[in-house]
C-alpha cells in the first residue's frame, strides 16, 4: 500500500506549479499534533498541503512524510487508522491527508490516530466544511482547525503584479487608513485591478487558466451541491436543483429585501427546510449569512441578510446585479472569516460589536450614521482625506 502511495505522491509533487504561499500558510502552527484546514472547493487547500509537503521533504528524510488523498478512486477503501499504523511502523512522522470528508469514518479514525499514535503529526483538508464542523464536537480537543478563504484583494494583487504587500488589522485600517493608502499607492493604483478581482479574482485557479475560470467556478458550485451536500445526506438528490435555483434567486435580490416566505414557495420547500438549506450553503462556502445581533443565526432562524459567498459568483449566474450588492458582498467576504458581523439598525453592519460601517459610492453621506460614535463610511473610491471615510478596496488587505 505505501509503495503505491509513494509513487502517486511523487507524481503529484512534480506537477505542483505554484510557489506562492497563501495567507493561511503563515498563520498555521505546524507544531500541533493534528491540524485541519477547511474551506470551499477551489480555494487552494491542496496546494497548501503540497507546499508543506515540499518543505518537509527538504528538511527531513523523505520517508518521514506522506501525502494521501481520498479524492482518488483507488484510495477510497483505505482505512485511515490502518494507514496510520503502517506508516508509523516504518518511522513516519507527518501524514498529510487530502479531502478527508470523502472518507466515511474520518472523525472516529482521526480520534483513534490522535490517541494511539501521539508521535504522528496529521494535517488534513476538507472541502466540505459542513461535515468537518458537524464532527467538531468530537474532534475539538484534538484538532486545531483553520478555515481557509479565497484570495483577498491583497493576495490577488500580489499574484497579478508580483508584489510583496502587507496586510493590516481592522484597527489599523480604521485608525490609520489615510496614511496606509498613501503608502500603498506608491506601488500600484488601488482601483486599477479591482473590477478584475470582483469578476475573476477570488479563486486561485484563475491564474492557471483565465479563459476557463467561470466554467470552473460553475463546476465548483455544482460539485459542492451535487456531491458534497448530497453525499453527506444533508440534501436529498431531488432537491439539488432547488438549491441552485435558490442561489440564482439570491443573486437577483437585494440582500435586505429577500422574502423568505416567497422564496420558499418559489422553490417549493417549507420555510424550515429553506432555513436548513441556507445554513448548509453557508457552511459549504456558497453563501454568507449575516444575522441580527438581537436574534443570532441558527439553522431554523430567519437570517437578516444573505450574500453569495463572493462577488465572482454573480458572473457565473450572469444576473443583473446592483452595484450596492456587489460592494456589500465584497465587504462581507473580506471580513466574515476574521470578524463577527451583525446587521445594524443604523448603517449596514456592526463589526465585532465595536464599529458601525455604512457602505456606498462616492456620493454617500453620513445621514444614516450621524451622531454615532465609531461609525464610518466605506466608500467605493481610491482614496480619502476624511478620517471617517475609508476606501472599500482597503478592506481587501485584512489577510
Amino acid at each position: 500500500m505505501l509503495e503505491n502511495l509513494r509513487k502517486l505522491e511523487k507524481r503529484i509533487l512534480r506537477e505542483l506549479s505554484s510557489e506562492y504561499k497563501r495567507y493561511l500558510y503563515h498563520t498555521i502552527d505546524f507544531g500541533s499534533q493534528m491540524i485541519g484546514i477547511v474551506g470551499a472547493r477551489g480555494v487552494g487547500k491542496t496546494t497548501l498541503l503540497l507546499q508543506y509537503l515540499q518543505t518537509l521533504k527538504s528538511e527531513h528524510e523523505s520517508y518521514k512524510s506522506l501525502y494521501f488523498s481520498y479524492d482518488y478512486p483507488t484510495n477510497v477503501e483505505i482505512k485511515l487508522i490502518e494507514l496510520a499504523e503502517e506508516f508509523s511502523k516504518i518511522g513516519g512522522e507527518y501524514l498529510l491527508v487530502d479531502e478527508i470528508h470523502k472518507y466515511e469514518n474520518f472523525a472516529s479514525d482521526l480520534k483513534a490516530v490522535y490517541d494511539f499514535y501521539p508521535k504522528l503529526k496529521v494535517l488534513f483538508t476538507g472541502s466540505c466544511a459542513v461535515s468537518i464542523y458537524n464532527s467538531q464536537a468530537d474532534l475539538s480537543r484534538r484538532v486545531a482547525l483553520y478555515p481557509m478563504n479565497g484570495l483577498s484583494y491583497r493576495e490577488f494583487l500580489e499574484l497579478k503584479l508580483e508584489l510583496d504587500l502587507p496586510s493590516f488589522t481592522l484597527d489599523d485600517i480604521v485608525k490609520n487608513h489615510i496614511e496606509i493608502v498613501d503608502r500603498l499607492s506608491e506601488g500600484f493604483l488601488p482601483l486599477e485591478h479591482m473590477d478584475e478581482y470582483l469578476t475573476f479574482g477570488y479563486y486561485p485557479f484563475y491564474f492557471k487558466d483565465p479563459n476557463q475560470y467561470l466554467r470552473q467556478l460553475n463546476a465548483v458550485i455544482n460539485q459542492t451541491i451535487d456531491i458534497d451536500l448530497v453525499n453527506l445526506g444533508l440534501v436529498k438528490q431531488g432537491f439539488a436543483n432547488k438549491l441552485k435555483k435558490l442561489l440564482l434567486v439570491i443573486s437577483e435580490s437585494n440582500p435586505f429585501e429577500l422574502n423568505i416566505t416567497k422564496v420558499a414557495a418559489h422553490i417549493e420547500v417549507s420555510r424550515n427546510t429553506l432555513y436548513a438549506y441556507l445554513h448548509h450553503l453557508d457552511r459549504g462556502g456558497l453563501l454568507n449569512i449575516v444575522a441580527s445581533s438581537k436574534r443570532g443565526i441558527t439553522k431554523l432562524s430567519k437570517p437578516e441578510k444573505l450574500y453569495l459567498n463572493n462577488t465572482n459568483m454573480f458572473y457565473t449566474f450572469a444576473t443583473e446585479t446592483k452595484i450596492g450588492t456587489i460592494r456589500e458582498t465584497f465587504f462581507v467576504s473580506q471580513l466574515k472569516h476574521l470578524h463577527h458581523l451583525d446587521v445594524s439598525d443604523r448603517g449596514d453592519f456592526v463589526v465585532d460589536g465595536r464599529y458601525i460601517f455604512e457602505i456606498g459610492g462616492r456620493g454617500k453621506t453620513f445621514a444614516q450614521v450621524k451622531d454615532l460614535s465609531n461609525a464610518y463610511l466605506v466608500i467605493d473610491t481610491d482614496s480619502t482625506e476624511n478620517k471617517n471615510k475609508i476606501p472599500l478596496w482597503l478592506f481587501g488587505f485584512l489577510y
